[in-house]
C-alpha cells in the first residue's frame, strides 16, 4: 500500500488545507472545490487528508459500509441488527473523469429483474465512498449528467438506481471534494454553487517556501516511509484536533448576532437563493468547533463568507470569482453583533431604504482585392509583406459591444460526440428512438422490444406460469437521441478593414456572444485570427471559453487581409482535433467582411482554401460583417465556397425576424 504524503507536511495553501479540515469536522458544510493551476498540491493535499479522519465502524460484510449503531433499514445487504461491528479507515475514493453512469451509481441486473423478479445490484462508487471521501480530479470535465447525480446524492444523502421501473435505494453520505484547472473550461454556475466552499490555490511566488516544497517533495520520493514517520506527531495531533472538534460541534450556539451578520453579508453581495446563508452558517459552526471554542464569533463569519460567496457571485460565465473584503469588512461591522452571541445589533434592521453610426467607409472594389481597396482598409498601411501586428498599421484593442442571444447554430446530421446541447446525436440520454442489440453492457432497456422478442419463443422454453421467459438473446437496447458538444472553431478576420473601433466593437460583442451560446451548450472552442500577412491560433481548441473571451478582448487590428492564410491555419487545427477527438464534430465560425487582400491572387488563394472544407464536409457559417451602404456581397460568396451558409450580424440575433434556429449547411463526415 502506497504512503500517502502526510497533510500536516503540505507547505502553505492554508485556505486548501482549512477548507478541508472543516469538512471533516461538519460534512454538512457541503463539500470542497480546489479551483488552481496545475501542480499546485490540490491532489496531494485531498489524499492526503483521508489518513486524518477517524476509523469508521461498519457492519461485517455490508457492501454499503452501513453504521452498526444505526443500520440504514433500507440498505439492499439488509435487514441488519443492530450492535456488533469491526472499524476499519475511512476510504478516499476517486471518480476518474471517463467513468460512466453505472460505474458512479451502480448497476441493475435487468435479465434477473426481469426472469427472476430480484433486484440484483451491483454497487458503484457512490456506495463506496459511503461515510468517506468521495474525491473528483477536473471534475469540470466530468460529463454534466454525471456531476447532477454526483451532486444530488451529496444533498439528499441516498443515491437512486432506476431501470424500467425497477428501482434501489442505499445510503450516500461523502465528503465530496472537486479538483480543477479553470484553464480547462469552468463549471455551470448552477453546479458551482453545490459545492458548499471553494479555494482559489496558485504556487508561492517566495522563493523560501518554493524551497521547502522542493526539499520536502524529494524527501518523500526517496522514501516514503521514513517521511510520513518524522511527521506522525502533528498528524496525530490534527487527527485528535478533528475528533474533539466533531465532539463539540453539536454544541456550538449560533447567536442571533451571528445570523444576522450571515444574512446581511449573501444579501449584500446579491448572492441568489437561501443556500450561500445555510453554508456559511454551517462553517462558521465548523469553525468556532475547529477553534475550541462554543460560541460564533465575527471572524468566523467573515472567514466563512470568504470561502463561501466568491464563486457564488458569478454573475455570468465570463466573471471570476472574488470577493470584496473591504465590502465584507464594512458589512460585518454595520451589522455588528456576531462577537456577542446575546446581543441584539443596535444597528439598523437593513439598509434604506450606443453610440452613433460607424463612419462612413471608402470605396469598395468589386472584386475583393487589389490596390482599390487599400483606401477603404484605413488600418492597412504596411507593405504586403510586413509582419502581423508590425508598423503603424496595427491599432490598439477595442472592447467588444454589449453580448445577445444569438440564434443556435448547429452542425446537421447525427453524430456521436460528448453529451451536450447543440446538434441532434445518438446519446445515452435523450427521448427513445428505436431498439437494437446490446454490443456490451445492457445499460438502457427497451421493455416493449424485449417482451416482442421473448414473446415468439414462450412455448418452446416450457412456460406454465405467468412470468415471462427471457433469455439474454431477447434484451433489447434503447436507441436514443439528444443532443452533443461540437468543435466551434472561430476564424477571426482582423486586418484593417475590420478597424473601425465601433465595427470592431460591434464584431467582438457578436463573437463574445457565440461564445457565451458555445458555453452554454458545452462546447470547445478555437480562435485563429487573421492579419497583416499571416494567421494565428491565438487560442488551441478548448473547453475554457473564458480564454477565449479574454483572448478576443486583448486582439489588435490592423494590416491587410490574408484570408487564404486564416482558412488554411484553420483547416491544420480541425486536422489536428480530429485525431485527438475524431468523435466531436467541427462547426467553423468565420468571421470577416469577406475581403482577401495582400500577395498575389489573394481572392483566389482564398477561394481555393475555402473549398478545402466543402470537398471535407465541414459544416460552416460565415458572419457577414459588411457594412455602409453599398454592400458587395463578399462574405455571401465565401460562404458558397466553404459550402457554407451566410449571417449578418442583425441576423446573428435570437429576437430577427429571420427565425430562432439555423442548421448549417454542409454535411459532416460523421453524419448519418
Amino acid at each position: 500500500m502506497t504512503t500517502p504524503f502526510p497533510f500536516t507536511a503540505v507547505v502553505g495553501q492554508d485556505d486548501l488545507r482549512l477548507a478541508l479540515l472543516l469538512n471533516a469536522v461538519s460534512p454538512a458544510v457541503g463539500g470542497v472545490l480546489v479551483r488552481g493551476e496545475k501542480g499546485t498540491a490540490k491532489s496531494t493535499a485531498v489524499r492526503a487528508l483521508s489518513a486524518l479522519l477517524p476509523e469508521v465502524a461498519v457492519v461485517p460484510g455490508c457492501r454499503f459500509s452501513c453504521d452498526p449503531a444505526s443500520p440504514d433499514p433500507a440498505c439492499p445487504d439488509g435487514p441488519h441488527e443492530s450492535g456488533g461491528g469491526a472499524a476499519r479507515p475511512a476510504r478516499m475514493v476517486e471518480l476518474p473523469v471517463g467513468a460512466s453512469e453505472d460505474r458512479l451509481v451502480g448497476a441493475l441486473d435487468i435479465e434477473r429483474a426481469l426472469s427472476e423478479g430480484v433486484k440484483a445490484f451491483e454497487p458503484g462508487l457512490l456506495a463506496d465512498a459511503h461515510r468517506g471521501i468521495l474525491y473528483v480530479d477536473e471534475v469540470n470535465l466530468l460529463h454534466d449528467h454525471l456531476v447532477d447525480l454526483l451532486l444530488d446524492a451529496a444533498a439528499m444523502g441516498a443515491s437512486y438506481v432506476e431501470r424500467e421501473g425497477v428501482s434501489v435505494r442505499h445510503a450516500s453520505k461523502f465528503l465530496l471534494v472537486g479538483t480543477m484547472n479553470p484553464e480547462e473550461g469552468e463549471l455551470r454556475p448552477q453546479l458551482l454553487d453545490r459545492f458548499g466552499l471553494t479555494v482559489e490555490v496558485a504556487a508561492s511566488r517566495e522563493p523560501d517556501q518554493r524551497v521547502e516544497v522542493v526539499r520536502r517533495r524529494l524527501a518523500y520520493d526517496d522514501d516514503p516511509a521514513a517521511f510520513a514517520a518524522r511527521w506522525a506527531d502533528e498528524e496525530a495531533a490534527v487527527r485528535a484536533r478533528i475528533v474533539a472538534a466533531r465532539e463539540l460541534l453539536p454544541k456550538v450556539r449560533l447567536g442571533d448576532g451571528a445570523l444576522r451578520q450571515i444574512a446581511a453579508t449573501c444579501a449584500a453581495f446579491e448572492v441568489d437563493g437561501m443556500r450561500a446563508d445555510i453554508v456559511m452558517a454551517r462553517t462558521a459552526t465548523a469553525l468556532a468547533a475547529w477553534a475550541g471554542r462554543t460560541d460564533v464569533l465575527a471572524e468566523d463569519v467573515r472567514q466563512a463568507a470568504l470561502l463561501a460567496l466568491p464563486h457564488r457571485r458569478r454573475r455570468n460565465p465570463f466573471d471570476a470569482p472574488g470577493l470584496d473584503e473591504d465590502k465584507l469588512d464594512e458589512t460585518l461591522e454595520e451589522f455588528g453583533g456576531g462577537d456577542d452571541p446575546d446581543t441584539d445589533p443596535d444597528g439598523p434592521d437593513g439598509p434604506d431604504g450606443g453610440g452613433g453610426q460607424p463612419p462612413a467607409e471608402g470605396p469598395e472594389s468589386p472584386e475583393g482585392g487589389g490596390d482599390a481597396e487599400a483606401s477603404a482598409e484605413a488600418g492597412e498601411a504596411g507593405e504586403a509583406g510586413q509582419p502581423s501586428g508590425a508598423g503603424s498599421g496595427e491599432r490598439s484593442p477595442v472592447g467588444a459591444g454589449e453580448p445577445f442571444r444569438t440564434k443556435v447554430l448547429s452542425v446537421p446530421g447525427i453524430g456521436e460526440g460528448a453529451a451536450g446541447r447543440r446538434s441532434r446525436a445518438r446519446t445515452e440520454h435523450g427521448r427513445t428512438t428505436g431498439a437494437r442489440r446490446p454490443s456490451g453492457a445492457l445499460t438502457k432497456l427497451h421493455l416493449a422490444a424485449t417482451v416482442q422478442a421473448a414473446a415468439p419463443h414462450q412455448r418452446a422454453r416450457g412456460r406454465t406460469g405467468p412470468g415471462l421467459v427471457v433469455g439474454r438473446d431477447d434484451l433489447r437496447q434503447a436507441t436514443r437521441e439528444g443532443r452533443e458538444s461540437n468543435l466551434v472553431l472561430f476564424v477571426v478576420d482582423a486586418s484593417g478593414s475590420m478597424a473601425a473601433r465601433q465595427r470592431m466593437s460591434a464584431v467582438k460583442g457578436a463573437v463574445v456572444s457565440l461564445l457565451l451560446d458555445a458555453y452554454q451548450r458545452r462546447d470547445k472552442v478555437g480562435l485563429v485570427t487573421f492579419r497583416g500577412s499571416a494567421a494565428d491560433v491565438a487560442l488551441p481548441p478548448t473547453s475554457s471559453v473564458d480564454a477565449a473571451a479574454a483572448r478576443l478582448e486583448s486582439l489588435p487590428t490592423g494590416g491587410r487581409t490574408p484570408l487564404a492564410a486564416g482558412l488554411l491555419k484553420a483547416h491544420d487545427v480541425l486536422r489536428v482535433e480530429r485525431l485527438r477527438d475524431p468523435a466531436r464534430r467541427a462547426l467553423v465560425v468565420v468571421v470577416t467582411d469577406g475581403r482577401a487582400t495582400g500577395g498575389p491572387e489573394p481572392v483566389a488563394l482564398a477561394s481555393r482554401a475555402a473549398r478545402l472544407f466543402a470537398a471535407e464536409g465541414v459544416a460552416s457559417v460565415v458572419v457577414d460583417c459588411e457594412s455602409g451602404p453599398v454592400r458587395l456581397g463578399l462574405a455571401g460568396r465565401l460562404a458558397g465556397e466553404l459550402g457554407g451558409s451566410a449571417v449578418t450580424l442583425d441576423e446573428l440575433r435570437a429576437d430577427s425576424i429571420a427565425g430562432l434556429v439555423r442548421d448549417v449547411q454542409g454535411t459532416s463526415r460523421r453524419a448519418a
